[in-house]
């Protein structure tokens, strides 16, 4: 088990029981009003390329101009939000 198990857990958790609808453009609006910009999975391939994931998170790197950073994301229906470059630099 590593370190963050417990709090990876509880956010995956704490995730899904914030979804309200099934509906993508639903959730998608939820999230956005939330949080901002929001991806599925091909507007993330495009946007980003993905170094890996431990869940609720996805490691990756923004292609435009190559920052490293994190997503969050929720499993179904599946989007990823809250790009943070954070202090991880590019």
């Amino acid at each position: 088990m590593d370190a963050t198990e417990n709090f990876r857990k509880v956010m995956v958790s704490t995730l899904a029981s914030e979804v309200e609808s099934t509906d993508e453009q639903k959730e998608r609006d939820r999230l956005e009003k939330a949080y901002g910009q929001v991806w599925d999975t091909k507007e993330l391939q495009a946007d980003f390329t993905v170094k890996g994931f431990m869940a609720p998170y996805v490691a990756v790197v923004r292609k435009k101009d190559m920052k490293k950073g994190t997503l969050i994301f929720q499993h179904m229906p599946r989007f990823y939000f809250m790009f943070d470059a954070g202090s991880s630099g590019a």
